[in-house]
């Protein structure tokens, strides 16, 4: 995995979850590219990243500004965040950090945590292509505005509300790719990333 070269990877949003009810979609996109990866994460996490998102002081301090102040008192620096695998649904991550002597350490970490730090640090975040490849959505020409909250479409190919698809496994491999594309225009990369495990899924069933 050393071995590959990493992606840079930056914040484009926060939005509520369609797949866990109280948990939130953290999307990060590859930096001047085109693929997304959205990552459900909880509702502690989604509060801390937006309010540093936002630049606002809370009354007392959060767990990852602890971390931060914790730290800088030891003169330990995130240099970066890597998002280096996923299993099974899991997004694995890490922290690299530089000692006050010029040493380097890794520090496993959730991503929704590491995220949250990576922002107080102002380092970069990275990840790598078999992570993007396996877990990312591809934006066509669309362009590359940042997310906002998932607007509904009108109707899918079952005529249902784009955002009601149901079990993916009543549909066609044509009518797969058409309400993904249907996603990925409305910028609804949870759902897309669902219906594109779908697709390879069965893919991988027929060869």
């Amino acid at each position: 995995m050393e071995q590959m070269k990493k992606i840079r990877i930056e914040i484009l949003g926060l939005s509520f979850s369609q797949s866990q009810s109280g948990a939130y979609t953290l999307v990060l996109g590859e930096y001047k590219g085109r693929r997304r990866l959205p990552i459900v994460i909880g509702s502690f996490e989604a509060q801390s990243i937006a309010i540093e998102l936002e630049k606002m002081t809370p009354s007392r301090p959060l767990t990852h500004d602890l971390f931060k102040s914790f730290a800088k008192a030891f003169s330990v620096k995130v240099k970066e965040v890597v998002i280096y695998n996923i299993i099974e649904g899991v997004f694995y991550a890490r922290l690299v950090c530089e000692n006050h002597k010029g040493g380097e350490i890794e520090i496993d970490a959730r991503t929704s945590d590491a995220v949250a730090i990576a922002l107080r640090f102002s380092c970069p975040i990275f990840t790598y292509d078999s992570v993007l490849n396996q877990a990312g959505v591809f934006l066509g020409e669309k362009g590359l505005e940042p997310v906002e909250e998932v607007k509904t479409p009108e109707k899918n190919p079952r005529g249902k509300p784009s955002g009601d698809i149901g079990d993916l496994r009543d549909y066609t491999m044509k009518e797969l790719n058409e309400i993904l594309d249907k996603a990925v225009r409305d910028e609804a990369y949870e759902r897309a990333s669902l219906i594109r495990d779908e697709i390879k899924k069965r893919k991988g069933n027929n060869s």
